[in-house]
């Protein structure tokens, strides 16, 4: 059934227009274009969302058609000659029958990724404040999964992130040589990093992490093993790393260096990876809260189930921060 329009948090702030020269090769075409000044161009409409620190970049793909290259996606995602982003995320229909719309993830790297848990929720929040969609619940395809996205009563954003994959096998994770210890359930893998082992838990949801276990949050060398991890030759495809801080059965510091981003203020797939390898290894008990550099995130998993796949789920906030348009040559 459908629910009231949404109310847009954002009304306090006046829309802003950018406009930005040095973008002139995004190269943008829409349906009912505009000139921008003598030189042909057009303009492009976006709208800045942030979920717990991770900020988007959304565009609407639906009402604009969109040629967005690499080289486009991190211009626009660039923090100074662009809009600035994380991930750029674009709307566009489904093209599975089971989805009610689709979105495609790209990072500030210009490499397309196959999930956002974070980018789900702003996504779904984006769909009602844009008006495309007024369901309380949909189903969205990306690259690595269908996903259900829900909006709360408080107004946040809940997602089903599907079932995880401990497998190393679906992270492109080669195992060649290797000799895993194990924790409860979980299989720890020594990944040899600057000069000593990292004993990683291998998660995929769709997208590859590598979740390891520290003492300090705050102390750890995200930024120097982060790197070295995201692009270890023993990933396929380049992997996100999770640094955990178990704080209690339910509580747990997060900081994840993403792949083709860098450090993020949160990572919701990464969140939800980090929440399945602590219950695997016996360290936590569902529901964990996740305590990230930019706010709190809410994750449920029940374990995994022979049986059948269990989903991991993901809840926190989703904001529109601003909306504007950016002249395009």
């Amino acid at each position: 059934m459908d629910t009231p329009p949404l109310q847009d948090p954002s009304t306090r702030r006046a829309v802003n227009l950018l406009t930005a020269p040095e973008l002139g090769a995004v190269g943008v075409t829409g349906r009912n274009p505009r000139a921008c000044g003598d030189n042909g161009g057009m303009r492009l409409r976006f709208t800045k969302m942030q979920g717990a620190g991770n900020d988007f970049v959304v565009l609407n793909g639906i009402e604009q058609q969109l040629d967005l290259t690499a080289q486009r996606a991190r211009a626009l995602a660039d923090r100074r000659f662009g809009i600035g982003a994380d991930q750029i995320l674009v709307v566009e229909q489904a093209s599975d029958p089971a989805a009610d719309y689709r979105y495609r993830i790209f990072n500030a790297d210009g490499g397309e990724a196959e999930q956002s848990g974070n980018g789900a929720r702003c996504f779904m929040m984006y769909m009602h404040l844009a008006g495309i969609t007024r369901r309380a619940s949909i189903r969205a395809e990306t690259a690595g999964r269908l996903i259900e996205l829900r909006l709360l009563d408080d107004g946040t954003v809940a997602a089903d992130m599907g079932a995880p994959n401990l497998d190393p096998t679906a992270s492109g994770f080669s195992t060649d040589g290797l000799q895993a210890r194990t924790e409860g359930r979980a299989a720890l893998w020594p990944l040899p990093v600057n000069g000593k082992d990292a004993w990683v838990t291998v998660v995929s949801m769709g997208n590859p992490h590598a979740v390891q276990r520290v003492d300090d949050v705050e102390r750890a060398q995200v930024d120097v093993d982060g790197p070295s991890i995201e692009r270890h030759p023993r990933f396929a495809h380049r992997v996100n790393a999770g640094f955990m801080q178990v704080m209690d059965r339910h509580a747990i510091r997060l900081r994840v260096w993403e792949r083709g981003v860098g450090e993020t203020l949160a990572c919701g797939s990464g969140a939800c990876a980090a929440v399945v390898a602590g219950i695997e290894r016996g360290l936590l008990a569902t529901p964990v809260q996740v305590h990230t550099r930019g706010g709190l995130l809410s994750v449920q998993w029940k374990g995994a189930d022979l049986r059948q796949p269990v989903p991991v789920f993901l809840a926190g906030p989703a904001v529109k921060v601003f909306e504007g348009e950016i002249d395009i040559e």
